[in-house]
């Protein structure tokens, strides 16, 4: 895809950097390296494979956006919609912590 669609993925990312813990900012940023790109494909398949096959689905829910952010980095065709998948997700999440006791 363009050059855009990859600065917009790679805002995101950032974005959720900043929101994560430390450990997994630690890793979140060790992936996301130029250099690691022999660990993170494999691994982003792993995690949506594992999403798919999960047993107890709301468990591997959490698996297929974080396999296809990984991926995304290095696969263009999957930017745009990775991009899309994790605006709209994390609209829902501050329109679920808006409107529950629990996100206040």
């Amino acid at each position: 895809m363009s050059e855009k669609d990859r600065r917009k993925l790679e805002r995101q990312l950032d974005r959720i950097e900043t929101q994560l813990p430390d450990l997994a900012t630690g890793w979140l940023a060790w992936l996301r390296q130029p250099s690691h790109r022999m660990v993170r494909i494999p691994i982003g398949v792993l995690l949506v494979i594992g999403s798919v096959f999960s047993i107890l689905p709301l468990l591997g829910m959490w698996m297929l956006p974080v396999g296809l952010m990984l991926l995304a980095i290095d696969v263009p065709f999957l930017q745009r919609p990775t991009t899309r998948m994790l605006s709209w997700i994390e609209r829902s999440w501050r329109w679920v912590r808006t409107r529950l006791p629990f996100g206040r």
